[in-house]
């Protein structure tokens, strides 16, 4: 559906809902196209969001070495007196 803005001006409301609804909105000016209405995705609620993270954890997981920590990475650089090797 195309409307111009000034007409899209006195019907907002049913534009929004058609957005909503899927319909493809777009609003011109002049003849040309500049804006497309289009409804927003819903968010994750809790549970999506908690998978997501899981996700992410278990992939960070696989990528982890074994044996690496962080805190001791660089000790190969001192000698045991703690001072650079």
């Amino acid at each position: 559906m195309r409307v111009s803005v000034s007409d899209a001006k006195g019907q907002l409301t049913e534009l929004v809902k058609r957005a909503e609804a899927g319909d493809e909105v777009i609003l011109t000016r002049r003849g040309h196209e500049v804006v497309r209405l289009v409804a927003m995705a819903a968010a994750p609620g809790l549970k999506g969001r908690r998978a997501l993270m899981e996700k992410v954890r278990a992939a960070a997981a696989s990528k982890a070495l074994p044996g690496a920590d962080a805190a001791h990475s660089q000790d190969f650089l001192y000698g045991d007196d703690g001072l650079p090797a």
